[in-house]
């Protein structure tokens, strides 16, 4: 039921209305930031045409036809798993549930294969085996390439009256436009940090106070908050705290280039963005207690105490230098450029800022 899923409730209205007056669209995008519940959104939506005992006609998640529509069994594919052909083959294929008229369209790591849009396409020129209609979840819809998207351009063009296809994205002006305009968009907000808190304290996996930090940090994901390494978070946070206190007195050349070394060592590769979206958060807490803003409105709660200090000091002219360098960088590794050299200019520059 739309009840159990968190936040966006405007949505679980809009959905309500179109089942109660039969006119849901045949297809649907679902556009948001990662982790804030589309796809479970999107089944649910589809749970409710196959719903043996329907609530005001929604699934009620407990009878056969909705928990058979909840297993499904893909491959689990991470950046380190080797792609041969066998697992191109593998999802070259739409991947269905255990309820036969619900199937998925997932990505082979960064693409989305064309195999993968031809079998939905024939899939849905099938009858139903059960339901009165079909269903397909392009997850991640925004990886699909210009071959792959053009596949899916004529199964919306003539869709089937027996067939529904709901895309899921985070990334929507990524698709092309044609299929925008086929699509009806339903547009995610992220979830308030309240919610996502009292969720990850649901868990029993967190203290009062570190629940509160996760569902700061999550800025709105529900999904990135529950995968949080907090740990590992923290680690890497007073590394940023480290530079950001170095700038903000007397700069120590030699602690900011040894930093620089450390954020591109091989080991740290894959968090190199995650270290400077950690910068930016911490220099935006030290501009909003300068500037007399609501302890609500920062994200780094736990370290009120040193960001005020900071932020007693550091002048406001200082503070948006640095924030402009940071975005010149993250722009600047769009091409191919050396990272290290750019982190060592982006610490020089901050500091002479």
């Amino acid at each position: 039921m739309f009840k159990n899923l968190l936040g966006n409730d405007h949505i679980k209205d809009i959905l309500r209305r179109m089942l109660e007056k039969e006119r849901v669209p045949r297809s649907l995008l679902f556009a948001g930031i990662e982790g804030i519940g589309k796809k479970q959104f999107a089944l649910e939506l589809a749970k409710s045409f196959v719903c043996s005992n329907k609530q005001h006609f929604e699934a009620c998640d407990e009878c056969l036809a909705c928990k058979r529509s909840d297993i499904f069994h893909i491959p689990i594919v991470t950046e380190s798993t080797k792609v041969d052909e066998k697992l191109r083959e593998t999802f070259r294929q739409v991947f269905f549930s255990e309820y036969a008229d619900i199937g998925k369209v997932v990505a082979l790591k960064k693409n989305i294969l064309v195999g993968a849009i031809r079998d939905l396409e024939k899939e849905a020129n099938f009858r139903p085996y059960e339901a009165k209609a079909r269903f397909f979840i392009i997850d991640d819809a925004e990886k699909m390439n210009a071959e792959s998207s053009n596949a899916l351009l004529k199964t919306l063009e003539e869709p089937q009256p027996t067939t529904y296809i709901f895309l899921v994205t985070s990334r929507p002006d990524s698709l092309l436009q044609t299929i925008r305009s086929r699509c009806q968009m339903i547009r995610f907000a992220p979830i308030d940090a309240k919610e996502i808190e009292n969720r990850l304290l649901s868990t029993e996996k967190f203290s009062p106070v570190d629940a509160e930090l996760v569902a700061r940090l999550s800025a709105g994901s529900i999904g990135r908050a529950l995968d949080f390494d907090l740990e590992k978070f923290r680690a890497k946070r007073q590394t940023m705290l480290n530079i950001l206190q170095s700038l903000a007195g007397k700069p120590n050349y030699l602690t900011l280039l040894k930093t620089g070394e450390e954020m591109n060592d091989a080991k740290n590769k894959d968090d190199y963005e995650f270290y400077l979206e950690t910068l930016q958060t911490l220099i935006h807490d030290v501009w909003a207690l300068k500037h007399g803003a609501d302890e609500k409105t920062l994200v780094n709660i736990d370290l009120k105490p040193q960001l005020q200090k900071l932020s007693e000091t550091a002048e406001s002219k200082r503070l948006a230098a640095w924030l402009n360098e940071i975005e010149v960088l993250r722009e600047t590794l769009a091409v191919n450029v050396n990272r290290k050299i750019a982190t060592d200019a982006l610490f020089v520059q901050m500091a002479k800022a």
